[in-house]
């Protein structure tokens, strides 16, 4: 059972930062547990929003976690002002035992966050999507991942960026027997693969998330894996 709403609000001096929020869905994982740790030692924010299903295991004066049921996110929506929102959420078909319970995680959740987000005045949206997202893929993961791209899109934010990392390499909490294959892989012929198909550490995809989301500008932005790793390689 979902646990209730529940705020565990920062204690915080204001005036000692810049005056912006960041909201971030999908901390516990593995790109977004190194950008939330990011984003809390960042100047660029004040206030560092979770949203998490169950409490964290940790407190910092500039976080506030928000403990929501994802199911009903609009009758929450107060808790979602902010200026950038970081969307880190995602699932395998394994782990959500179903396409429609994976359907929920990787993309009814991230559009409804963008919906809610914006009505409170949201202004960027950041999304971790995937190497091979297309709404014509014949894989059922890809099109999913090509269609909440599209979706989000419409919610037409000022800034909306899209990272499509190759596979993710870094601990994970949960065992993913094919990834661990691949990583084999990658280890003993990584040098003949490509940059964009290479595997990339999630803490690189965080760092270039945090690099990007202080760009100026505005529109759509697609970064491929390849670009993450120069990013990171500077």
């Amino acid at each position: 059972m979902v646990p209730p709403l529940k705020v565990v609000a920062p204690l915080i001096d204001k005036t000692k930062f810049k005056m912006k929020t960041a909201l971030i869905a999908g901390s516990t994982g593995l790109i977004g547990k190194h950008l939330l740790q990011l984003l809390l030692e960042s100047d660029q924010y004040n206030l560092v929003k979770a949203i998490t299903r169950k409490p964290l295991d940790f407190q910092h004066p500039k976080l506030e976690n928000i403990v929501v049921d994802f199911d009903k996110m609009t009758e929450q929506y107060s808790h979602f002002k902010t200026d950038d929102v970081f969307c880190c959420l995602g699932t395998t078909m394994k782990q959500a035992g179903s396409k429609d319970a994976f359907k929920k995680v990787d993309y009814d959740y991230p559009v409804e966050i963008a919906k809610v987000c914006k009505s409170q005045g949201a202004k960027q949206y950041l999304l971790v999507s995937a190497l091979g997202a297309n709404t014509t893929s014949g894989i059922y993961y890809n099109q999913i991942k090509g269609q909440v791209e599209e979706a989000i899109g419409a919610v037409a934010y000022d800034r909306y960026h899209i990272f499509r990392p190759s596979l993710l390499m870094g601990d994970r909490a949960e065992k993913r027997g094919g990834e661990d294959a691949a990583k084999i892989v990658y280890k003993i012929f990584g040098f003949l693969i490509p940059t964009k198909y290479k595997g990339i550490q999630g803490e690189q995809v965080a760092s270039a998330m945090l690099h990007f989301a202080s760009s100026i500008g505005s529109g759509k932005f697609i970064h491929e894996s390849n670009e993450l790793q120069l990013v990171n390689s500077n």
